[in-house]
């Protein structure tokens, strides 16, 4: 590992790299960096570079949350180690080049989470195949806040400069070509301001590396044209939200997709259709992980675009579980549950341990939705708040053993602490609604 290292740091000296960012995520998905001189990597792979582990249980406003290990401990420190095959030069940050370290001893690192989840499969002869789509809304300074970019409304699809004025759609893709992370292209999205950027499909730790890259990425490059990029599950009242499917096939060691069974209803074979009973079995916990934040209850509900029900149906997109068309090479599922808020590494995380559940109790799905999905006389209702879900997944212990105890608990907590600081804030509707007729 040091002669990679040596190796490594000799290659970005040539190319005129000097600072090393190492990342890693946290419990929110967030980026979380220290800047090391180009020449500090080989020590920092072989010892960590200490961070202290309260990073984890920070609130987005900067409050630590007290987790068991935490502030009862002395705010205690972590090691974080970088994996050198994630080492990528930033093209926009001239003389930068960024690295996602691993928690040493895993311990509630999102990345080691998923990084189990996959392992567990692999013993199975099973590696997860993981093709994410995100979309965001991107925001212009508006008094003292932000509206959204190019407020015309009808915009999905369009070509040219319709919905994009400023071509922010065709610099981004451009700017992040060279990244590493896989994008194919984009499109405008549904609402005003808002966007999504496809990236490639990849084994499901691959995969959430790039998704948590590309959200970063994408924020960074907004505030450096002075606006404001948010994967906030629903950042305004009178447009849609923002989701973020992911597309998971699964193959065998050799890559060949075992989801395609010509023989078997809809041309699934039973081991793709037991992955699919499992997320829907699991979905209500599931749920606290894919839709991590208060807001990300106000995407769900009756003709919102988005999932509502625990349903699956063929090429179907008001569904919650979609299959597409494609058979052979091309069979999965697409997950529709997650908004764009969740962390990446905890969203393939909890989709792999549901579908490595339903595979293993061999558990069959119900007929696939046939029509428009929102009756709700049809199927279970999702989790309708944050309580509910973290609720849920407190009482799924067959998840939670795949995902971890540490883990849980201190995601729990953090959640747990969102919710109080939420039920004490006075909104701006609440004083609309009273202030002047109480």
């Amino acid at each position: 590992m040091a002669a990679q290292a040596d190796r490594v740091v000799a290659e970005l000296t040539a190319k005129g790299v000097d600072v090393v960012r190492v990342v890693f995520p946290d419990l929110m998905g967030t980026e979380r960096s220290k800047e090391l001189l180009v020449e500090q990597l080989p020590a920092a792979v072989d010892r960590g570079v200490a961070f202290c582990r309260a990073v984890y249980h920070t609130s987005p406003l900067g409050d630590t949350v007290p987790v068991p290990g935490g502030l009862d401990a002395g705010l205690p420190d972590i090691d974080i180690v970088p994996d050198l095959d994630t080492l990528a030069v930033v093209p926009w940050e001239p003389g930068v080049a960024t690295c996602i370290g691993d928690q040493r001893g895993g311990g509630e690192s999102p990345r080691a989470v998923l990084g189990r989840i996959v392992a567990g499969l692999a013993e199975s002869g099973l590696r997860p195949v993981v093709g994410p789509e995100m979309e965001y809304y991107l925001c212009v300074p508006a008094g003292a806040g932000f509206t959204p970019y190019s407020p015309e409304p009808g915009n999905v699809y369009v070509s040219g400069t319709r919905g994009d004025p400023e071509l922010h759609l065709i610099r981004t893709i451009r700017r992040l070509r060279d990244f590493g992370l896989g994008v194919l292209g984009g499109n405008h999205e549904y609402f005003p301001g808002q966007f999504e950027i496809n990236l490639a499909h990849s084994g499901a730790l691959d995969a959430a590396d790039r998704a948590f890259r590309f959200k970063a990425a994408v924020k960074d490059l907004a505030r450096r044209d002075g606006q404001l990029a948010t994967f906030m599950a629903k950042p305004f009242n009178e447009h849609g939200a923002s989701g973020f499917h992911v597309h998971v096939s699964l193959a065998d060691a050799a890559g060949s997709n075992l989801g395609a069974d010509e023989s078997s209803p809809h041309g699934m074979s039973p081991l793709l259709r037991h992955a699919l009973a499992g997320v829907l079995r699991h979905a209500p916990a599931l749920t606290a992980l894919t839709n991590p934040t208060i807001n990300s209850y106000k995407r769900f509900g009756p003709d919102t675009l988005a999932p509502w029900l625990i349903d699956w149906g063929l090429d179907n997109r008001s569904a919650m579980v979609r299959v597409p068309p494609d058979r052979g090479a091309g069979t999965r599922i697409e997950v529709r549950l997650p908004d764009a808020s969740a962390n990446p590494y905890l969203v393939n995380a909890g989709v792999l341990a549901a579908m490595r559940l339903g595979i293993e109790d061999g558990s069959e799905p119900p007929e696939p939705l046939e029509g428009y999905g929102y009756d709700a006389a049809r199927t279970a209702v999702l989790p309708m708040s944050l309580t509910a879900a973290l609720a849920a997944l407190d009482g799924d212990s067959e998840l939670q053993s795949l995902l971890g105890k540490d883990f849980v608990t201190s995601y729990s907590a953090l959640k747990r602490a969102e919710i109080a600081r939420f039920e004490q804030w006075v909104t701006d509707w609440e004083f609309r609604e009273y202030a002047y007729h109480i």
